[in-house]
Order: C-alpha cells, then sequence, then structure tokens
C-alpha cells in the first residue's frame, strides 16, 4: 500500500487516467494537474492548479510520456489551461521527491539536475519497452492496413533497427505472411535475424535493401531513412516511422517525392490507452513502492 504518500499527477493523456485509478486503490494522496476537464472522480484525488499545490509535501512527480516540451510546457488534454513545469517547482519538493516521465529532454534533464532531484525515464526499462511493443505492433498493422491497398501476406517488409520494438514488429509481420527483412548494424542483431528466420541486411546496405519494399517501418531513433534511401524506393512504399520525435525519416523529401511517410510516435497511447496505462500503472505503483520502502528503512 501507498498509505500516506502524497503524489502529484501532471497532465498527460487517457493513460493516466489508469495510473490515477491504480494509485488511489493504493490509498496513495493525488494532486491532479490539468485535469479540470476530467469530468471522472477518484477517491483520494484531488484536482488543483499547479501554483495551488503545496510541493513541499509532494512525495513524486509523474509527468506525461513525453515529459516537458523544450520550454516546460506540459500536454494536457483534460485541461485548457496553460501548464508549465519549471525549477522552481521542484525546488520546493522534499529532497526524496522523485520525477517519473516516459521518455527525457534536455530541458526536464536541466531542471532535475539543478534541482538535484532524481529523474526516472520509464520508456528506458526493459519491462515497459518489451510490454508497450505489443499496442505498437498492434497500431502499425492497423496504419499499414489503413494505408495501402495491397495486402500484408505476402507484401516486403523492411523493419529499420531490431530493438525492443523492431524485434516485436518483425516477428509479427513475418507472422502475418509477410516478407520481412531486418537492417541492423551490430554484428550479434543480424545473428538474431537470422535465427528468426528472415532476412538481414546490414543498414549500411539499406539503399539496396529498400529497392522492392512496399512497407519500411523505421523505428530507429536518428536519421536513417534520408533522401538517399528514399529516393531508392518503389513510389508506392509505405512509411511507418515509430521512432520518438522528429522520428528517423527525412519527410520533406518523402512529400517531395510522393512517398506517403508517417510519424506515428505514442501508438500505445493512441490504439490502446488503457493496456498501455495499465503497463506503467503496475510499474510506477511498484516503484514508488520501492521507494518508500526504502525511506521507511532509512528512518528505523
Amino acid at each position: 500500500m501507498l498509505t500516506g504518500t502524497q503524489i502529484a499527477v501532471i497532465g498527460g493523456d487517457a493513460r493516466q487516467l489508469e495510473i490515477i485509478r491504480k494509485l488511489t486503490e493504493l490509498d496513495a494522496k493525488l494532486s491532479l494537474i490539468g485535469f479540470e476537464q476530467l469530468d471522472h472522480a477518484f477517491s483520494g484525488a484531488v484536482k488543483e492548479k499547479i501554483d495551488e499545490v503545496d510541493f513541499s509535501n509532494i512525495d513524486a512527480i509523474i509527468l506525461p510520456v513525453p515529459g516537458t516540451g523544450l520550454e516546460g510546457q506540459i500536454e494536457t488534454i483534460f485541461s485548457n489551461e496553460k501548464v508549465v513545469f519549471e525549477e522552481e517547482i521542484l525546488s520546493q519538493t522534499p529532497p526524496h521527491c522523485t520525477v517519473y516521465s516516459g521518455i527525457t529532454n534536455s530541458y526536464l534533464t536541466g531542471i532535475t539536475k539543478q534541482a538535484d532531484r532524481r529523474l526516472v525515464q520509464l520508456f528506458e526499462r526493459d519491462d515497459v519497452a518489451i510490454y508497450n511493443s505489443i499496442p505498437t505492433v498492434e497500431g502499425t498493422i492497423m496504419m499499414a492496413i489503413q494505408h495501402t491497398d495491397f495486402t500484408i501476406h505476402g507484401s516486403n517488409i523492411a523493419v529499420i533497427g531490431l530493438g525492443r520494438v523492431g524485434m516485436s514488429v518483425a516477428r509479427t509481420f513475418h507472422a502475418l505472411g509477410a516478407k520481412v527483412k531486418v537492417g541492423a548494424r551490430k554484428s550479434e542483431h543480424i545473428a538474431r535475424i537470422t535465427e528468426m528466420g528472415l532476412t538481414p541486411f546490414h543498414l549500411k546496405d539499406i539503399e539496396d535493401a529498400v529497392k522492392d519494399t512496399d512497407i519500411c517501418i523505421n523505428t530507429a531513433p536518428h536519421l536513417v531513412v534520408t533522401a538517399s534511401v528514399i529516393s531508392k524506393m518503389p513510389a508506392h512504399t509505405l512509411i511507418i516511422d515509430l521512432a520518438s520525435k522528429p522520428g528517423g525519416t527525412d519527410f520533406r523529401y518523402a512529400e517531395k517525392r510522393g512517398v506517403k511517410a508517417l510519424l506515428a510516435p505514442g501508438l500505445p497511447g493512441i490504439v490502446a490507452p488503457k493496456t498501455a496505462g495499465q503497463i506503467l500503472a503496475n510499474v510506477l505503483s511498484q516503484l514508488i513502492k520501492e521507494d518508500l520502502q526504502k525511506r521507511k528503512g532509512n528512518t528505523i
């Protein structure tokens, strides 16, 4: 249980509702910031504005999956008010206060360091990323069906990257009857692709690999699908970029050439917010419990 724990949940989308539900069930006390338009009421949770919260009592701060913008702004789909997360707010919290976010950026990393507060990036955890790959794959299949006029079965698919998402994407499209190539740099990844019964290629050979591609799915968080790569693709190729913004695709050139390219980060929150929220809620509740137990152990 999290009895006596004070948590601030700031902004976010429908995934946050599952987090709020789980934490209130564990008897935590929540301040909900950026939720004034939310009709649902949770026992033990109070809707507040950010300047109304007493952060000196807050044990944990939960931000949306994207964290903050580069000027501290926070996405709030349940509010029309502008919410900005600043270092001044963090400095009011107790030294043990932990900030939880899906990912980070230079701004969020900077203010947590300035305030000397711990920042936990949930999407860096293998368990969260692997669980999240399930709704990500389902969303990718949905987009592939919506934006093509041919079946996945029998089509040529190029998957860029064999990380936690790339592996799930490649395996699932293969299971649907597609002819799947997977591009990677590491020799152990090339070996794993071969072991999976798929066709490997080294990323330095990507221009040759995409010449017959019907769907190119990028999971690499840096520019890989360049203008030169796109110029080698058939005109009907669909590019689905699953990397976090700004993605790993030259979208400007794709548009110029008439190749449909879709940036689709955050698919779990779009196609399965309940499941995606439960994944985060389970991990968050465990992490906050562990933190509480450590603090109690230190005070004995």
